[in-house]
């Protein structure tokens, strides 16, 4: 089971532009649908009754008259179909269950150790959505889809996770992710990468607003990053989801911790790993910092702690994310001056772990953004936080709905 059986529930073309423009408004009348759509009237009229008849929008009252008879008003029907979204990341995976409406009704993570294979995961996502569906009185002709947003490099078409770095536990190779799960959950499922996804959902939440231009990075053990134009994803010749890490910063910089990476790349400076290392390092040193007392051997330190000795303001952890995020915003800034998006969207644990790296990273960004001040963008942690990647595998199986 695919896509494509997701897409062949709305038929009709502009049966699937009409809905996809109530589903971009939280009610929509009538008169709007005619002047945005430019179709006829006995057209739309015959296209919302056919997708009123198959349960994809109701009749949600009646707007504000503006002198002869109030308009009736539409909306998308969020109990017509539930979806799930799954995230698969370095450090956490996690399920969400959602409805049309992408109102979140259920969820449930699992912290990636080194027993956490494709194996031992895929069997606790499928125990775990059929405990979902019991709960909330779900069946699987009421599921449209799963979708599955993972740590790049990912082969979309496939439905394969590629060969992803930095796993704690082995098997997370060549993984025919999708396949595994349409076995097991007999439902279409689809795969991203979680870059990808995140900014799905962003995009998605901010669907009335005006911004076209939308870039997405999540910094975590690993730099990804991914950009939406005119509301749509763009792709390269390559799963280029991680490429952003790669970013050269200084040329005679310190070698990669992945042995095909980059000498000076970003990610080596600015990454869970690169503050791990240059906390162990200052320990080793006999450094002074309340690191001392959290930890007694510096290669157990892990980012936990760090964050822990930064809520104390200690010094040397302020220093350390400082650097850092110094050296982010020096890529955020290469960036902009590339892409000029118009909002920048910025996720995942170190942006989650403070306001010290994501004010210090985008001061310098805009200090370093050539076009400053007339060109303005607009930075955030985003809506939806740490569920943004889960969440939005689940808009894009919603998506597909609209696809011709």
């Amino acid at each position: 089971m695919n896509a494509g059986a997701i897409s062949e529930r709305i038929p009709n073309r502009k049966a699937k532009e009409i809905y996809e423009l109530i589903c971009r408004h939280t009610t929509i009348s009538k008169t709007e649908l005619l002047e945005q759509s430019g179709m006829t009237v006995s057209t739309l009229t015959r296209l919302l009754e056919e997708l009123t008849g198959q349960g994809f929008i109701l009749e949600s009252g009646f707007g504000a008259s503006t002198g002869g008879r109030r308009p009736i008003l539409y909306e998308k029907n969020s109990a017509y179909a539930y979806i799930f979204g799954l995230e698969i990341s370095r450090t956490l995976s996690k399920l969400v269950l959602v409805d049309l409406g992408m109102n979140k009704l259920d969820t449930r993570s699992w912290t990636m150790t080194a027993e956490m294979t494709p194996e031992v995961l895929i069997r606790l996502i499928v125990k775990e959505a059929h405990d979902m569906m019991e709960r909330h009185g779900i069946t699987k002709s009421m599921l449209l889809g799963i979708g599955v947003g993972a740590v790049g490099p990912v082969d979309r078409l496939s439905g394969t996770i590629l060969e992803p770095v930095y796993f704690q536990a082995n098997g997370w190779k060549n993984v025919e992710i999708c396949r595994l799960l349409t076995e097991e959950l007999g439902i279409p499922s689809m795969l991203d990468n979680g870059a990808n996804t995140a900014i799905l959902a962003e995009s998605w939440h901010q669907r009335t607003q005006s911004f076209k231009h939308l870039l997405y990075i999540h910094a975590g053990v690993g730099l990804r990053s991914s950009m939406v134009s005119e509301g749509k994803l763009i792709y390269g010749a390559v799963d280029m989801e991680g490429s952003v890490g790669q970013m050269i910063i200084q040329t005679d910089g310190v070698a990669h911790r992945n042995a095909s990476g980059n000498y000076g790349a970003l990610e080596s400076y600015a990454s869970l790993y690169a503050i791990e290392k240059a906390a162990r390092s200052a320990l080793k040193q006999g450094r002074s910092t309340v690191l001392s007392q959290l930890v007694e051997d510096p290669e157990q330190l892990s980012y936990t702690q760090v964050l822990e000795a930064l809520k104390k303001n200690d010094p040397l952890v302020v220093e350390i994310i400082t650097e850092a995020a110094t050296y982010f915003g020096i890529g955020l800034a290469n960036l902009l001056n590339i892409l000029h998006p118009e909002k920048v969207i910025l996720g995942g644990p170190l942006i989650a772990g403070g306001e010290l790296f994501f004010q210090t990273a985008t001061q310098v960004a805009i200090r370093k953004t050539y076009y400053y001040p007339a060109y303005q963008v607009l930075f955030s942690k985003g809506q939806l936080g740490e569920e943004a990647l889960a969440m939005g595998a689940a808009v894009m199986v919603m998506d597909q709905l609209v696809r011709l």
